[in-house]
């Protein structure tokens, strides 16, 4: 082979590997399918942002909000519209970025020297093509590895999204309740100012004095001190609900249409919610992906114990001095002394030119190969360093499943006391309140009972009012940690269902099975 018909070859696979490299493209739009459906099934919402439409989200928040939101338009809204939920959606493409790399050839070493001769000449021209051959069994590992990883972006990814959902179902509940607080307060301050107006008709009757006049005064004082802070808890409550939409229009606006009392089936099975949040969990679920990652990893270090072997060809073109000029006027009359008369020197024809030219050497062209020899560096540190991250990601797995029981039933039991207590000041306390402000006034009236009377049972009638809606709000919020601790929509939760096992085998047994220690 040649040195021209070498050149060729060279360039011809540097194009053929060019191209195949370029037909390496990242699409991770089946990857943002897979995170959407994972959050709708997470949050039972039917709408979540879309990387690929994040123009049309605008027009589908405007929609929602024009005429008032309940829970799960709210939860929608925050499922579209909330950015720090949408620059989330992007680790999804990089770790599929990530996946599309790890499964690409390293790319050739192109190697030339060019020397050349003292006294002129052609030069000594030395090239090697080589590609390193250790991704043959090194790609498949590290493609399983980043697809472990993948799967845990995504599973990652929907936790965030309902661990967001919840936030904004507790904000919405919050900000409705402060909403009720609010108009207590009014309702309140109107009444104070009513009593004020009564009570100085009967100073000026005569039948009351100063000092009761003063009493209701204090008592509307601290109504209007106490709308005042209704007003601010409001508004704090709603602007947090309105950072965890993702609206910048003045929160006050927002219509919030479903009230914060929640019916519950008496009493919530723990062990049942227990299995389906051991199944649902996205964190769990996250977990096992992330062992298999790790356990990628030791097998892809046991790879890596010869990290360079590569083979290639190798072509050299031999120097060429140059001939010395040839003196014709002097070989002319060299030649005619020689022959005794006039004759024209020696000259080669093509033929003997060629004869001779082709017993000389021109180029060598042959097979290269490299290798590293793993003398000093057998990779012991990195394959004892995965290792160790594989019996962590086990163990970790254990506290996070150890973690999820124990939060089930903290979340069910706070499920149970927040509905017993809301029910309680909804059949016992609220009734006894307005029954002894009803007959204070009553009393009051009729000249039975002092103003002190009066004043405490509307003092008590309002405090208990509060803490009833407080209640209220504690069960609505209770119900959606018991969603963030269970991942799954209340619907799921409260409806009885088969839950089977996870699909994964156990960590510990795969480990044996795949014997990854050394």
């Amino acid at each position: 082979m040649n040195g021209l018909s070498f050149a060729k070859t060279l360039i011809g696979s540097i194009g053929a590997c060019s191209l195949i490299c370029g037909c390496a493209a990242v699409n991770a739009a089946h990857d943002y399918a897979r995170a959407r459906q994972t959050i709708m099934d997470a949050t039972g919402s039917s709408s979540v942002f879309e990387p690929e439409e994040a123009g049309v989200v605008t027009a589908a928040v405007s929609e929602r909000i024009a005429d008032g939101i309940t829970t799960d338009e709210a939860v929608e809204i925050c499922l579209l519209n909330n950015p720090s939920l949408q620059a989330a959606f992007l680790n999804v493409g990089i770790a599929r970025a990530d996946l599309v790399q790890s499964g690409l050839l390293s790319n050739p070493t192109l190697a030339l020297s060019i020397a050349f001769p003292e006294g002129g000449g052609r030069s000594n021209i030395q090239a090697t093509l080589a590609q390193s051959i250790v991704d043959l069994w090194q790609i498949p590992v590290r493609k399983r590895q980043a697809a472990r990883s993948l799967d845990a972006a995504i599973l990652d990814l929907a936790r965030q999204a309902a661990q967001i959902a919840i936030d904004t179902k507790a904000g919405y509940y919050s900000a409705v309740a402060a909403d009720q607080t609010l108009l207590i307060a009014r309702e309140n301050l109107q009444l104070a100012e009513q009593l004020l107006e009564a009570a100085q008709a009967r100073q000026q009757a005569g039948t009351v004095g100063e000092l009761d006049v003063n009493l209701v005064r204090g008592t509307l004082y601290s109504a209007e001190l106490e709308t005042q802070r209704a007003r601010l808890e409001s508004s704090t409550a709603r602007r947090r609900l309105a950072i965890l939409l993702g609206l910048t229009d003045v929160a006050q606006t927002l219509v919030l249409t479903t009230p914060i009392s929640i019916e519950t089936p008496t009493p919530l099975d723990a062990e049942r919610i227990t299995d389906l949040a051991l199944a649902s969990r996205l964190d769990v679920q996250a977990s096992r992906q992330e062992i298999e990652a790790n356990r990628a990893r030791v097998d892809l270090e046991y790879r890596k114990i010869f990290p360079d072997i590569s083979i290639g060809a190798y072509l050299e073109r031999n120097e060429r001095r140059a001939l010395p000029g040839r003196n014709i006027a002097a070989d002319t009359a060299r030649a005619s002394v020689a022959a005794g008369q006039l004759t024209a020197p020696e000259i080669q024809s093509r033929g003997q030119r060629e004869q001779e030219r082709s017993q000389e050497i021109d180029s060598i062209f042959g097979p290269a190969f490299n290798l590293t020899l793993p003398i000093f560096d057998q990779n012991q540190a990195q394959i004892a360093k995965a290792r160790f991250s594989y019996e962590q990601a086990l163990k970790q797995l254990e506290a996070i499943e150890r973690s999820v029981i124990q939060q089930v039933r903290q979340g069910v039991d706070q499920a149970e006391t927040a509905r017993s207590v809301a029910e309680y000041f909804r059949g016992k306390l609220l009734p006894q309140a307005q029954s002894n402000l009803d007959l204070s006034r009553e009393s009051y009236a009729a000249g039975r009972a002092s103003l002190i009377v009066l004043l405490d049972a509307q003092r008590v009638l309002l405090a208990t009012r509060r803490d009833a809606i407080a209640a209220e709000r504690d069960r609505a919020t209770a119900l959606a940690e018991l969603e963030r601790v269970v991942s799954k929509p209340i619907s799921a939760i409260l409806t009885p269902q088969t839950t089977s096992a996870p699909s994964d085998a156990s960590p510990a047994n795969q480990m044996e099975e795949t014997n990854v220690s050394p």
